[in-house]
């Protein structure tokens, strides 16, 4: 196995201030990536859908249980299918607390096209909480192209997509796909992907969630247990 080069601890120090320079540069980039992200257009959505969830049907509004934003998670668990996508799965694994989430007005849910009867005992034996919805009765899925007809069979492709309301209007803002979920799970990460983007000073366009219920300046980071929701 090839391990680093071993070098004193000043060569170290030099090697690693040039790393962080490029590192900064990307954090900038970055930044900059997310400005102009929350500054694509949205699309209505003018389709009724509805998903069978653990209290019984639920519409999309009803996904964002009150709050101006929703990111769903595309989870690959087709309707044959015994178990879910294991790489769907790591990443359900790496979500953190949604306390953060709802504290910057945002609700996150996973959504698959297999039945929610099939959905439960997976969802019991992975020891998930999270809000997890069936798209097994509608087009959802083929909507939002996280389902596509290949030489006559279905495939399924992972994703997020991420939504905002204005009172009962839904709208859709951005959608990402495969290699496009590496390095997401955080709340900031998932954030930065949302028109509403973290609701911080610092970003750009300024006043973004002034008016659609979204926490003025951003909710301070507390202790998952202390937010009021």
């Amino acid at each position: 196995m090839s391990l680093p080069e071993i070098v004193s601890r000043e060569r170290w120090r030099t090697a690693r201030e040039e790393l962080l320079a490029k590192e900064k540069a990307v954090t900038r980039a970055r930044d900059e990536l997310s400005a102009e992200r929350r500054g694509l257009p949205m699309v209505e959505i003018a389709e009724e859908y509805v998903f069978d969830g653990g209290d019984g049907k639920a519409t999309l509004l009803d996904l964002f249980d009150g709050r101006p934003q929703l990111v769903v998670h595309h989870f690959m668990f087709a309707p044959e299918w015994e178990a879910g996508c294991r790489g769907c799965s790591a990443f359900l694994d790496q979500v953190g607390h949604l306390a953060h989430l709802k504290a910057r007005g945002t609700s996150f849910v996973v959504v698959s096209r297999a039945p929610f009867p099939r959905i439960l005992p997976f969802k019991a034996r992975m020891g998930w909480m999270l809000p997890w919805y069936s798209s097994h009765d509608n087009g959802f899925n083929h909507d939002f192209e996280v389902t596509q007809e290949q030489s006559g069979q279905f495939v399924e492709r992972s994703g997020l997509s991420c939504f905002l309301r204005d009172g009962d209007r839904v709208f859709h803002t951005y959608s990402t796909h495969g290699r496009g979920l590496d390095g997401l799970g955080s709340a900031t990460s998932l954030l930065d992907l949302t028109a509403l983007g973290r609701q911080e000073g610092w970003e750009e366009p300024k006043g973004r969630a002034s008016g659609l219920g979204a926490p003025a300046g951003g909710a301070p980071v507390r202790y998952h247990d202390e937010y009021e929701f």
